[in-house]
């Protein structure tokens, strides 16, 4: 049992109104302008203001006390003694109160010419011109001209339009037209999420891109293919609204084709998007870029230097873990497992140390034996590399994102439904508990891959603490 650490109600309020963008940058953490947000370079899906902050991959949010238990798996009072700063050396600088004022949705002003745009979008961006210009005739992109705050400086920013089923204005995506350093990208206050940059075409196809360049390149590499015909959607971000709302308002669209970005944000929203897709029967299918994002892919093609892409950090641990799990499987396929293994493994894993990681994929092992025995048992063909990938496939790393729970709640309650009789049972009996016993092993390795992530979590806040 740890040590009980108590708190004044003054300083459980003081942690909670830390400023968590000053709090992340002294984690050592790069943050990137999200509208009036900030976003996690590391987890695009998290944004934080103020004291507060949104998981939009999970829909959890809260504050600053919630976040560090949250992001860093901390229990209660060590996220409140971090936010305290352990009540020494510097404090952490208090969020300040704002005033959620919504503008109404407005259009930038546009500039006389479009110079800057088409300067930017093919010489910097390498975008085809005919591609620019079509999309440009269509008032679906042009350059707008800006004044700062106190009207003492001019800046420029390419507008990305979305309209919605009337023709009317809805959405705009700006980025600043800057071929040095890494200029402003963001939605104009009050855009509607439904309605952001999109072409609709006549075939039953839409392709989705998470930024208008990647859509741009996209159609850029494939110009000769065709193109108009298709739709083309940029969600403008992660938010899969605008998906949801071309499809509602164009029932013509039957297959969607998802080619987000090849990092762990893109991975995640992919993963959900597919899976809310299949709940509505609609068919799907994915392109991922060979690089980073479509436009690094449209710079690879030039020979030019390109952003490498990103595997997401479970996926990767899931693979290394799912091959051990086949190994312990192999080596155990001899023994006659029972439930009552299956039950001793598994409070042998709920023992929390240093062996604990080698329990839960021991237990992982022996649930997908339970099952691949009573996939046997109803005449199966099913092998261990068969039953292993089938549950490699089922893993969703968005929705393995809370923190660790060394109560192994999801496992128990998993567990919990699994009911064995000792007398025969029938066919659908048999392949519940097939069900079952596969739920128990993919909860174990979920929970596994988020022990470990939060093992190397802690190992580098610790480095940065120290250094």
């Amino acid at each position: 049992m740890g040590t009980y650490i108590h708190f004044t109600d003054d300083q459980k309020q003081r942690a909670n109104s830390v400023d968590l963008v000053e709090f992340l940058k002294m984690q050592g953490e790069t943050l990137l302008s999200s509208g009036r947000e900030k976003r996690l370079e590391s987890n695009h899906s998290v944004t934080v203001r103020g004291n507060e902050w949104f998981d939009h991959a999970t829909k959890e949010g809260g504050l600053a006390i919630d976040f560090v238990q949250y992001f860093y798996g901390h229990t209660f009072p060590d996220a409140v003694t971090m936010l305290l700063n352990g009540e020494q050396c510097i404090p952490y600088i208090k969020a300040k109160n704002y005033q959620e004022t919504k503008k109404p949705f407005k259009l930038p002003p546009c500039n006389n010419d479009m110079r800057r745009l088409f300067a930017y979008l093919t010489k910097h961006r390498l975008i085809d011109p005919e591609v620019v210009s079509f999309f440009v005739k269509e008032r679906l992109i042009y350059e707008s001209k800006e004044l700062t705050a106190d009207e003492s400086k001019e800046y420029h920013n390419a507008v990305f339009v979305g309209y919605d089923e009337n023709g009317v204005s809805k959405h705009a995506h700006k980025r600043g037209l800057y071929s040095e350093g890494k200029g402003y990208k963001g939605n104009i206050d009050s855009s509607n999420p439904c309605y952001s940059f999109h072409h609709i075409g006549n075939s039953n196809r839409v392709y989705v891109f998470e930024a208008p360049i990647d859509l741009l390149s996209f159609i850029t590499m494939h110009k000769e293919s065709g193109w108009r015909k298709h739709s083309y959607l940029a969600l403008c971000g992660l938010s899969e609204q605008a998906l949801f709302k071309t499809l509602e308002s164009n029932a013509e669209l039957t297959h969607v084709v998802l080619c987000l970005d090849h990092d762990a944000a893109g991975i995640e929203a992919c993963e959900k998007i597919e899976d809310m897709l299949a709940e509505k029967n609609k068919s799907c299918s994915k392109l991922q870029p060979c690089f980073k994002d479509w436009n690094e892919d449209l710079r690879a093609k030039q020979n030019l230097v390109a952003i490498p892409s990103e595997e997401h950090p479970q996926h990767r641990m899931k693979n290394d873990l799912c091959e051990e799990i086949l190994i312990l499987m192999k080596d155990m396929g001899s023994m006659n497992l029972g439930y009552s293994d299956g039950e001793d493994i598994l409070k042998q894993a709920q023992v929390k140390n240093e062996n604990q990681a080698e329990a839960m994929k021991l237990a992982s092992a022996v649930f997908l034996c339970l099952a691949l025995k009573e996939h046997r048992r109803l005449g199966h063909q099913m092998t261990a590399e068969e039953i292993v990938q089938s549950m490699s496939e089922q893993f969703r790393a968005y929705q393995n994102r809370s923190r660790w729970d060394p109560t192994f709640s999801e496992v128990s309650d998993e567990f919990s439904r699994i009911k064995m009789n000792a007398e025969p049972i029938d066919e659908t009996e048999v392949l519940s508990y097939v069900i079952r016993f596969q739920k128990v092993a993919l909860a174990l390795l979920k929970s596994t891959i988020k022990r470990e992530l939060l093992v190397q979590k802690q190992i580098q806040t610790q480095s940065l603490n120290m250094a």
